[in-house]
Protein backbone atom coordinates (compact mmCIF):
# COMPACT_ATOMS: atom_id res chain seq x y z
CA UNK A 1 0.00 0.00 0.00
CA UNK A 2 1.28 3.37 -0.99
CA UNK A 3 -0.09 6.06 0.97
CA UNK A 4 1.95 9.11 0.14
CA UNK A 5 1.63 8.53 -3.53
CA UNK A 6 -1.89 8.18 -3.24
CA UNK A 7 -1.82 11.52 -1.55
CA UNK A 8 0.27 13.39 -4.56
CA UNK A 9 -1.52 11.99 -6.97
CA UNK A 10 -4.76 13.08 -5.56
CA UNK A 11 -3.96 16.08 -4.78
CA UNK A 12 -3.16 16.78 -8.65
CA UNK A 13 -6.51 15.00 -9.62
CA UNK A 14 -8.24 17.51 -7.31
CA UNK A 15 -6.74 20.65 -9.18
CA UNK A 16 -8.08 18.96 -12.64
CA UNK A 17 -11.29 18.09 -11.82
CA UNK A 18 -12.14 21.68 -9.72
CA UNK A 19 -12.11 22.77 -13.32
CA UNK A 20 -14.19 19.81 -14.59
CA UNK A 21 -17.79 20.42 -12.34
CA UNK A 22 -19.51 22.83 -10.63
CA UNK A 23 -18.43 24.48 -7.62
CA UNK A 24 -21.12 23.14 -5.14
CA UNK A 25 -20.05 19.28 -6.58
CA UNK A 26 -16.48 19.88 -6.11
CA UNK A 27 -17.09 21.09 -2.34
CA UNK A 28 -19.62 18.65 -1.61
CA UNK A 29 -19.07 15.75 -3.29
CA UNK A 30 -15.25 15.73 -4.79
CA UNK A 31 -13.11 17.52 -2.10
CA UNK A 32 -14.27 15.41 0.33
CA UNK A 33 -12.64 12.55 -0.84
CA UNK A 34 -9.37 10.77 -0.13
CA UNK A 35 -6.68 9.77 -0.87
CA UNK A 36 -5.85 6.05 0.59
CA UNK A 37 -4.11 3.94 -1.42
CA UNK A 38 -2.17 3.16 -4.97
CA UNK A 39 -2.09 -0.85 -5.18
CA UNK A 40 -1.42 -2.98 -8.06
CA UNK A 41 -2.70 -0.41 -10.56
CA UNK A 42 -5.99 0.80 -8.90
CA UNK A 43 -6.37 4.02 -6.81
CA UNK A 44 -8.56 3.28 -3.66
CA UNK A 45 -10.43 6.94 -2.43
CA UNK A 46 -12.69 6.94 0.71
CA UNK A 47 -15.53 8.81 1.11
CA UNK A 48 -17.14 9.73 4.55
CA UNK A 49 -19.88 7.93 4.26
CA UNK A 50 -21.74 5.67 2.60
CA UNK A 51 -24.68 7.76 1.45
CA UNK A 52 -21.75 9.67 0.09
CA UNK A 53 -19.79 6.75 -1.34
CA UNK A 54 -22.58 5.77 -3.42
CA UNK A 55 -23.69 9.27 -5.08
CA UNK A 56 -20.21 9.43 -6.13
CA UNK A 57 -20.14 6.20 -7.77
CA UNK A 58 -23.31 6.77 -9.93
CA UNK A 59 -22.47 10.18 -10.81
CA UNK A 60 -18.96 11.01 -10.98
CA UNK A 61 -16.65 7.75 -10.87
CA UNK A 62 -16.55 7.69 -14.80
CA UNK A 63 -15.12 11.20 -14.77
CA UNK A 64 -12.73 10.62 -11.79
CA UNK A 65 -11.45 7.30 -13.87
CA UNK A 66 -10.95 9.34 -16.79
CA UNK A 67 -8.77 12.42 -14.90
CA UNK A 68 -6.86 9.57 -13.25
CA UNK A 69 -5.51 7.98 -16.21
CA UNK A 70 -4.50 11.18 -17.62
CA UNK A 71 -2.53 11.98 -14.84
CA UNK A 72 -1.03 8.32 -14.62
CA UNK A 73 -1.67 5.76 -17.78
CA UNK A 74 -0.58 3.09 -15.61
CA UNK A 75 -3.71 2.91 -13.49
CA UNK A 76 -6.58 0.85 -14.81
CA UNK A 77 -8.93 0.44 -12.07
CA UNK A 78 -10.99 3.70 -9.12
CA UNK A 79 -12.22 1.80 -6.28
CA UNK A 80 -14.22 3.98 -3.23
CA UNK A 81 -14.80 3.21 -0.07
CA UNK A 82 -16.24 4.11 2.80
CA UNK A 83 -15.78 3.50 6.84
CA UNK A 84 -18.03 0.85 6.98
CA UNK A 85 -16.50 -0.53 4.24
CA UNK A 86 -13.04 -0.46 5.65
CA UNK A 87 -13.92 -2.52 8.67
CA UNK A 88 -14.94 -5.60 6.54
CA UNK A 89 -11.84 -5.38 4.37
CA UNK A 90 -8.80 -8.06 4.98
CA UNK A 91 -6.36 -7.42 8.65
CA UNK A 92 -4.25 -5.38 6.31
CA UNK A 93 -6.62 -2.34 5.48
CA UNK A 94 -7.77 -2.97 9.47
CA UNK A 95 -4.53 -2.22 10.72
CA UNK A 96 -4.30 1.09 8.07
CA UNK A 97 -7.50 1.96 9.34
CA UNK A 98 -6.91 1.37 13.00
CA UNK A 99 -3.49 3.57 12.67
CA UNK A 100 -5.40 6.34 11.11
CA UNK A 101 -7.41 6.26 14.42
CA UNK A 102 -4.67 7.88 15.97
CA UNK A 103 -3.91 11.53 16.80
CA UNK A 104 -0.23 11.42 14.63
CA UNK A 105 -1.84 10.04 12.14
CA UNK A 106 -5.55 11.21 11.60
CA UNK A 107 -4.92 13.62 8.31
CA UNK A 108 -1.76 15.58 9.57
CA UNK A 109 -0.28 14.86 6.82
CA UNK A 110 -1.45 17.10 3.89
CA UNK A 111 -3.83 15.36 2.11
CA UNK A 112 -6.29 18.21 1.21
CA UNK A 113 -3.73 20.61 0.94
CA UNK A 114 -2.95 21.48 -2.40
CA UNK A 115 0.47 22.83 -2.98
CA UNK A 116 -0.96 24.73 -6.18
CA UNK A 117 -2.59 27.04 -3.85
CA UNK A 118 0.28 29.39 -2.43
CA UNK A 119 0.58 32.87 -1.84
CA UNK A 120 2.93 33.08 -5.06
CA UNK A 121 -0.05 31.53 -6.87
CA UNK A 122 -2.68 34.31 -5.82
CA UNK A 123 -3.38 37.52 -7.13
CA UNK A 124 -3.98 40.56 -5.36
CA UNK A 125 -6.25 43.41 -6.41
CA UNK A 126 -8.25 45.73 -3.87
CA UNK A 127 -11.05 43.38 -3.72
CA UNK A 128 -8.55 40.82 -1.94
CA UNK A 129 -5.98 42.63 -0.02
CA UNK A 130 -7.28 42.71 3.25
CA UNK A 131 -7.59 38.83 3.35
CA UNK A 132 -4.15 38.54 1.87
CA UNK A 133 -2.35 40.75 4.06
CA UNK A 134 -3.68 39.38 6.99
CA UNK A 135 -3.48 35.57 5.79
CA UNK A 136 0.40 36.23 5.38
CA UNK A 137 0.98 37.68 9.16
CA UNK A 138 -0.89 34.47 10.32
CA UNK A 139 1.32 32.61 7.91
CA UNK A 140 4.28 33.82 9.72
CA UNK A 141 3.04 33.94 13.49
CA UNK A 142 -0.13 31.59 13.81
CA UNK A 143 -2.10 31.73 16.67
CA UNK A 144 -0.61 35.29 17.16
CA UNK A 145 -2.77 37.86 15.45
CA UNK A 146 -5.81 37.89 14.26
CA UNK A 147 -7.15 34.78 15.81
CA UNK A 148 -9.79 33.25 14.74
CA UNK A 149 -9.76 34.39 10.97
CA UNK A 150 -13.19 34.46 9.23
CA UNK A 151 -12.74 34.99 5.85
CA UNK A 152 -16.31 35.31 3.71
CA UNK A 153 -17.32 35.87 0.45
CA UNK A 154 -19.13 34.42 -2.71
CA UNK A 155 -18.76 31.02 -4.51
CA UNK A 156 -15.34 31.24 -6.85
CA UNK A 157 -13.71 34.10 -5.39
CA UNK A 158 -10.55 32.14 -3.60
CA UNK A 159 -11.90 31.69 -0.46
CA UNK A 160 -9.81 27.74 -0.46
CA UNK A 161 -7.33 28.90 -2.11
CA UNK A 162 -5.78 31.41 0.44
CA UNK A 163 -6.63 28.87 3.31
CA UNK A 164 -4.74 26.41 1.37
CA UNK A 165 -2.40 28.85 0.68
CA UNK A 166 -1.74 29.70 4.65
CA UNK A 167 -1.98 25.72 5.62
CA UNK A 168 1.14 25.28 3.00
CA UNK A 169 2.99 28.13 4.36
CA UNK A 170 2.56 27.22 7.98
CA UNK A 171 3.97 23.54 7.37
CA UNK A 172 6.69 25.26 5.31
CA UNK A 173 7.70 28.27 7.57
CA UNK A 174 7.12 26.84 10.78
CA UNK A 175 7.63 23.62 12.77
CA UNK A 176 4.00 23.17 13.15
CA UNK A 177 3.39 19.28 12.03
CA UNK A 178 -0.06 19.23 12.78
CA UNK A 179 -1.54 21.83 10.28
CA UNK A 180 -5.14 20.24 9.45
CA UNK A 181 -7.82 21.55 6.78
CA UNK A 182 -11.40 20.11 6.65
CA UNK A 183 -14.93 21.10 5.13
CA UNK A 184 -17.79 21.32 7.64
CA UNK A 185 -19.26 18.82 5.87
CA UNK A 186 -16.25 16.35 6.69
CA UNK A 187 -16.51 17.75 10.22
CA UNK A 188 -20.13 16.60 10.84
CA UNK A 189 -19.41 13.70 9.48
CA UNK A 190 -17.03 12.48 10.96
CA UNK A 191 -18.80 13.85 14.29
CA UNK A 192 -21.47 11.65 13.48
CA UNK A 193 -19.49 8.36 13.05
CA UNK A 194 -18.03 8.71 16.10
CA UNK A 195 -21.41 8.84 17.55
CA UNK A 196 -22.44 6.19 15.92
CA UNK A 197 -19.47 4.01 16.73
CA UNK A 198 -19.39 4.63 20.42
CA UNK A 199 -17.13 6.15 22.84
CA UNK A 200 -13.58 5.32 21.71
CA UNK A 201 -13.92 6.57 18.57
CA UNK A 202 -15.75 9.77 19.62
CA UNK A 203 -12.65 10.27 22.30
CA UNK A 204 -10.28 10.07 18.65
CA UNK A 205 -12.56 12.28 17.15
CA UNK A 206 -12.17 14.70 19.30
CA UNK A 207 -8.11 13.96 20.05
CA UNK A 208 -7.94 14.62 16.43
CA UNK A 209 -9.27 17.94 15.89
CA UNK A 210 -7.68 19.25 19.73
CA UNK A 211 -4.89 18.72 19.26
CA UNK A 212 -3.54 20.57 16.62
CA UNK A 213 -1.57 23.59 15.93
CA UNK A 214 -3.39 24.88 13.27
CA UNK A 215 -7.38 24.28 12.27
CA UNK A 216 -8.86 25.29 8.76
CA UNK A 217 -12.93 24.82 8.47
CA UNK A 218 -13.97 25.51 5.03
CA UNK A 219 -18.05 26.78 4.27
CA UNK A 220 -19.05 26.80 8.10
CA UNK A 221 -21.87 28.43 7.35
CA UNK A 222 -23.15 24.67 6.60
CA UNK A 223 -23.35 24.03 10.44
CA UNK A 224 -26.42 26.06 10.89
CA UNK A 225 -29.59 24.19 12.71
CA UNK A 226 -26.52 21.17 13.76
CA UNK A 227 -27.32 21.71 17.33
CA UNK A 228 -24.47 18.58 17.95
CA UNK A 229 -22.19 19.78 15.62
CA UNK A 230 -22.23 23.03 16.79
CA UNK A 231 -21.96 22.05 20.39
CA UNK A 232 -18.92 19.72 19.41
CA UNK A 233 -17.65 22.72 17.39
CA UNK A 234 -17.89 25.09 20.16
CA UNK A 235 -15.69 23.38 23.16
CA UNK A 236 -13.39 22.48 19.94
CA UNK A 237 -12.66 26.12 19.57
CA UNK A 238 -12.43 26.84 23.18
CA UNK A 239 -9.54 24.35 23.28
CA UNK A 240 -7.88 25.58 20.59
CA UNK A 241 -8.47 29.07 21.27
CA UNK A 242 -7.70 29.04 24.70
CA UNK A 243 -3.83 27.38 23.99
CA UNK A 244 -3.22 29.83 21.39
CA UNK A 245 -3.62 27.60 18.31
CA UNK A 246 -4.63 29.10 15.01
CA UNK A 247 -8.19 28.73 13.40
CA UNK A 248 -8.90 29.80 10.17
CA UNK A 249 -12.54 29.51 8.92
CA UNK A 250 -14.47 30.72 5.81
CA UNK A 251 -18.11 31.03 4.99
CA UNK A 252 -19.88 32.36 2.10
CA UNK A 253 -21.50 35.47 4.48
CA UNK A 254 -20.51 37.21 8.15
CA UNK A 255 -20.87 35.15 11.03
CA UNK A 256 -24.59 37.44 11.47
CA UNK A 257 -26.02 36.41 8.66
CA UNK A 258 -25.41 32.69 8.90
CA UNK A 259 -29.02 31.89 10.30
CA UNK A 260 -29.54 28.87 12.15
CA UNK A 261 -26.17 29.24 13.91
CA UNK A 262 -26.16 29.54 17.98
CA UNK A 263 -25.15 33.01 19.53
CA UNK A 264 -22.31 31.87 21.76
CA UNK A 265 -20.54 30.28 18.12
CA UNK A 266 -21.34 33.61 16.66
CA UNK A 267 -19.67 35.52 19.53
CA UNK A 268 -16.84 32.93 18.99
CA UNK A 269 -16.44 33.57 15.10
CA UNK A 270 -16.66 37.34 15.95
CA UNK A 271 -13.80 37.83 18.28
CA UNK A 272 -11.16 37.62 15.91
CA UNK A 273 -10.62 38.98 12.36
CA UNK A 274 -13.31 38.95 9.81
CA UNK A 275 -12.44 39.78 6.19
CA UNK A 276 -14.01 39.53 3.00
CA UNK A 277 -13.61 38.56 -0.45
CA UNK A 278 -15.20 40.71 -3.30
CA UNK A 279 -15.61 40.24 -6.58
CA UNK A 280 -12.28 41.10 -8.55
CA UNK A 281 -12.33 44.31 -11.11
CA UNK A 282 -11.31 43.79 -14.31
CA UNK A 283 -7.74 44.84 -14.17
CA UNK A 284 -7.50 42.10 -11.41
CA UNK A 285 -9.64 39.21 -13.30
CA UNK A 286 -6.83 40.23 -16.78
CA UNK A 287 -4.27 39.19 -13.94
CA UNK A 288 -5.39 35.75 -12.41
CA UNK A 289 -5.27 34.95 -16.58
CA UNK A 290 -2.21 36.08 -16.97
CA UNK A 291 -0.67 34.72 -14.08
CA UNK A 292 -2.71 30.92 -14.89
CA UNK A 293 -1.28 31.06 -18.51
CA UNK A 294 2.15 31.99 -17.57
CA UNK A 295 1.58 28.65 -14.63
CA UNK A 296 0.20 26.41 -17.49
CA UNK A 297 3.15 27.69 -20.12
CA UNK A 298 0.48 28.73 -22.37
CA UNK A 299 0.67 31.35 -24.64
CA UNK A 300 -2.31 33.53 -24.95
CA UNK A 301 -2.85 37.08 -26.50
CA UNK A 302 -3.93 40.03 -24.38
CA UNK A 303 -7.04 40.62 -26.28
CA UNK A 304 -8.01 37.15 -25.75
CA UNK A 305 -7.51 37.42 -22.30
CA UNK A 306 -9.03 40.35 -21.84
CA UNK A 307 -12.24 39.62 -23.65
CA UNK A 308 -12.35 36.62 -21.21
CA UNK A 309 -12.51 38.49 -18.24
CA UNK A 310 -14.84 41.10 -19.54
CA UNK A 311 -17.50 38.04 -20.12
CA UNK A 312 -16.79 36.54 -16.48
CA UNK A 313 -16.88 39.13 -13.77
CA UNK A 314 -17.80 37.35 -10.40
CA UNK A 315 -16.51 33.66 -10.04
CA UNK A 316 -12.91 33.20 -10.16
CA UNK A 317 -13.73 29.01 -10.46
CA UNK A 318 -15.87 29.91 -13.56
CA UNK A 319 -13.57 32.01 -15.26
CA UNK A 320 -10.62 29.36 -14.75
CA UNK A 321 -12.83 26.79 -16.35
CA UNK A 322 -13.58 29.23 -19.50
CA UNK A 323 -9.75 29.52 -19.77
CA UNK A 324 -9.21 25.51 -19.67
CA UNK A 325 -11.92 25.05 -22.28
CA UNK A 326 -10.05 27.76 -24.59
CA UNK A 327 -7.01 25.91 -24.44
CA UNK A 328 -8.71 22.80 -24.96
CA UNK A 329 -10.49 23.99 -27.72
CA UNK A 330 -7.33 25.68 -29.63
CA UNK A 331 -5.64 22.17 -28.81
CA UNK A 332 -8.25 20.59 -30.79
CA UNK A 333 -8.25 22.46 -33.58
CA UNK A 334 -4.48 23.08 -34.22
CA UNK A 335 -4.58 26.82 -33.92
CA UNK A 336 -3.73 29.70 -31.35
CA UNK A 337 -6.39 30.67 -28.63
CA UNK A 338 -8.55 33.68 -30.67
CA UNK A 339 -11.26 35.72 -29.44
CA UNK A 340 -13.90 32.91 -31.55
CA UNK A 341 -12.76 30.37 -29.76
CA UNK A 342 -13.57 31.99 -26.67
CA UNK A 343 -17.34 33.07 -28.30
CA UNK A 344 -17.75 29.24 -28.69
CA UNK A 345 -16.12 28.37 -25.27
CA UNK A 346 -18.59 30.85 -23.59
CA UNK A 347 -22.18 29.32 -24.46
CA UNK A 348 -21.85 27.84 -21.94
CA UNK A 349 -21.70 30.78 -19.62
CA UNK A 350 -23.85 33.01 -21.18
CA UNK A 351 -26.51 32.60 -19.09
CA UNK A 352 -24.62 33.70 -16.06
CA UNK A 353 -22.83 36.61 -17.81
CA UNK A 354 -25.37 38.86 -17.83
CA UNK A 355 -24.67 43.13 -16.50
CA UNK A 356 -27.71 44.25 -16.80
CA UNK A 357 -30.14 42.00 -14.47
CA UNK A 358 -31.58 43.99 -11.75
CA UNK A 359 -33.09 43.41 -8.70
CA UNK A 360 -36.73 44.46 -10.16
CA UNK A 361 -35.74 42.71 -13.15
CA UNK A 362 -35.40 39.60 -10.66
CA UNK A 363 -38.65 40.95 -8.74
CA UNK A 364 -40.59 40.86 -12.12
CA UNK A 365 -39.52 37.98 -13.77
CA UNK A 366 -40.49 35.79 -10.51
CA UNK A 367 -43.78 37.12 -10.35
CA UNK A 368 -44.02 36.37 -13.88
CA UNK A 369 -42.77 32.61 -13.35
CA UNK A 370 -45.16 32.68 -10.14
CA UNK A 371 -48.15 34.13 -11.75
CA UNK A 372 -48.37 36.48 -8.62
CA UNK A 373 -49.13 40.53 -8.82
CA UNK A 374 -46.08 42.07 -8.25
CA UNK A 375 -47.55 44.89 -5.42
CA UNK A 376 -48.94 42.06 -3.35
CA UNK A 377 -44.84 40.18 -3.27
CA UNK A 378 -44.11 43.55 -1.90
CA UNK A 379 -46.72 44.24 0.31
CA UNK A 380 -47.84 42.60 3.58
CA UNK A 381 -50.16 39.90 2.33
CA UNK A 382 -48.78 36.61 4.29
CA UNK A 383 -50.86 33.50 1.58
CA UNK A 384 -49.27 30.29 1.00
CA UNK A 385 -48.33 31.47 -2.26
CA UNK A 386 -47.44 34.88 -2.20
CA UNK A 387 -44.57 34.15 1.04
CA UNK A 388 -43.13 31.73 -0.99
CA UNK A 389 -42.71 33.71 -4.35
CA UNK A 390 -41.76 36.56 -2.18
CA UNK A 391 -38.96 33.95 -0.59
CA UNK A 392 -37.53 33.27 -3.40
CA UNK A 393 -37.25 36.70 -5.44
CA UNK A 394 -35.22 37.39 -1.84
CA UNK A 395 -33.11 34.02 -2.22
CA UNK A 396 -32.82 34.73 -6.00
CA UNK A 397 -31.51 38.80 -5.44
CA UNK A 398 -28.81 37.73 -3.02
CA UNK A 399 -27.42 34.37 -4.69
CA UNK A 400 -27.22 37.11 -8.11
CA UNK A 401 -26.61 40.70 -6.84
CA UNK A 402 -24.30 41.97 -4.30
CA UNK A 403 -27.00 43.86 -2.36
CA UNK A 404 -27.20 44.64 1.26
CA UNK A 405 -30.02 42.72 3.30
CA UNK A 406 -31.19 45.45 4.73
CA UNK A 407 -31.99 47.17 1.17
CA UNK A 408 -33.54 44.51 0.48
CA UNK A 409 -35.65 44.45 3.38
CA UNK A 410 -36.76 48.01 2.40
CA UNK A 411 -37.71 46.97 -1.04
CA UNK A 412 -40.00 44.66 0.21
CA UNK A 413 -42.60 46.61 2.84
CA UNK A 414 -39.58 47.84 5.16
CA UNK A 415 -38.92 44.50 5.99
CA UNK A 416 -36.06 43.73 8.87
CA UNK A 417 -32.77 42.35 7.46
CA UNK A 418 -33.73 39.03 9.73
CA UNK A 419 -36.59 38.62 7.52
CA UNK A 420 -34.72 38.59 4.19
CA UNK A 421 -31.91 36.44 5.92
CA UNK A 422 -34.58 33.85 6.99
CA UNK A 423 -36.01 33.62 3.54
CA UNK A 424 -32.76 32.59 1.54
CA UNK A 425 -32.03 30.57 3.95
CA UNK A 426 -35.04 28.62 4.11
CA UNK A 427 -34.89 28.41 0.12
CA UNK A 428 -31.33 27.19 0.19
CA UNK A 429 -32.10 24.71 2.54
CA UNK A 430 -35.28 23.31 0.57
CA UNK A 431 -32.58 23.44 -2.63
CA UNK A 432 -30.26 20.83 -0.84
CA UNK A 433 -33.09 17.92 -1.35
CA UNK A 434 -35.98 19.45 -3.73
CA UNK A 435 -35.43 18.50 -7.24
CA UNK A 436 -38.64 20.51 -8.63
CA UNK A 437 -37.57 24.02 -6.52
CA UNK A 438 -34.16 23.28 -8.19
CA UNK A 439 -35.85 22.95 -11.84
CA UNK A 440 -37.60 26.20 -11.00
CA UNK A 441 -34.73 28.12 -9.83
CA UNK A 442 -33.36 27.34 -12.87
CA UNK A 443 -36.47 28.03 -15.15
CA UNK A 444 -36.19 31.63 -13.70
CA UNK A 445 -32.77 32.32 -14.56
CA UNK A 446 -33.62 31.59 -17.86
CA UNK A 447 -35.94 33.98 -17.88
CA UNK A 448 -33.71 36.85 -16.68
CA UNK A 449 -30.63 35.58 -18.60
CA UNK A 450 -32.02 34.53 -22.06
CA UNK A 451 -35.03 36.79 -22.51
Amino acid sequence: MDNTSAQNLWSLMLTTLEAEVSAITFDVWIKTLEAWELDEGKLVLLAPSEKSRDFVLQRYHTLISSVMKKHNHLLQELEVLDPSSLEKQQPKTKVAVESVSTAKSLNFEPVLLNSKYNFDSFVVGKSNQLVYATARAIAEDPGKRYNPLFIYGGVGLGKTHIMHAIGNAIRKNTDYSKVLYVSSEKFTNEFIEGIRQGSQTSNSFREKYRTVDVLMVDDVQFFAHKDGTQEEFFHTFNDLYSTGRQIVLTSDRPPKEIGGLADRLQSRFECGMIADIQSPDLETRIAILQKKAQTENQNLPLEVISFMAERINNNIREMEGLFNKVVLLSLLENKAPTIDIVKTALKDYEEKTAESVSMEDIIDRTCVYYNMDKGDVLGKQKTKEIVETRQMCMYLITELLSVPLATIGTVFGGRDHTTVMHARNKVADKLKDNQRLKLQVQDIKDLLFKA
